[in-house]
């Protein structure tokens, strides 16, 4: 069994890094905030993780007419719908809904 001594350092330790590892977030945030890099990136991010979502998506689509169609315009709607809106979640379920109605409508 392991002496009193090394115990005490053990959670010693463990409660060190423990307390470092949830305080770095906090003394490295301040810094970030005034950083021009993060400022772009959180404008450009969503963005383009649309764009990298919507690029692989679409090279699923089967070349036939009417999942051509459907395609189109579901992503139509989605840029529609974001323009307007400026919300995603609109713009994603709108045209997720629209692209499931079509593709339900011209498989039967």
């Amino acid at each position: 069994m392991p002496s009193p001594l090394y115990l005490a350092a053990a959670v010693a330790v463990s409660a060190a890094v423990t307390w470092g590892l949830r305080a770095v977030p906090f003394a490295v945030l301040t810094p970030l905030r005034r950083s021009a890099v993060l400022r772009y990136l959180a404008c450009q991010l969503p963005t383009g993780i649309m764009l990298i979502l919507t690029l692989y998506t679409l090279r699923t689509v089967h070349p036939t007419w009417s999942a051509i169609v459907s395609a189109a315009l579901a992503l139509a709607v989605a840029i529609g719908l974001h323009l307007k809106t400026r919300n995603a979640v609109i713009s994603v379920l709108g045209a997720t809904a629209l692209h499931v109605v079509l593709s339900t409508l011209w498989q039967t």
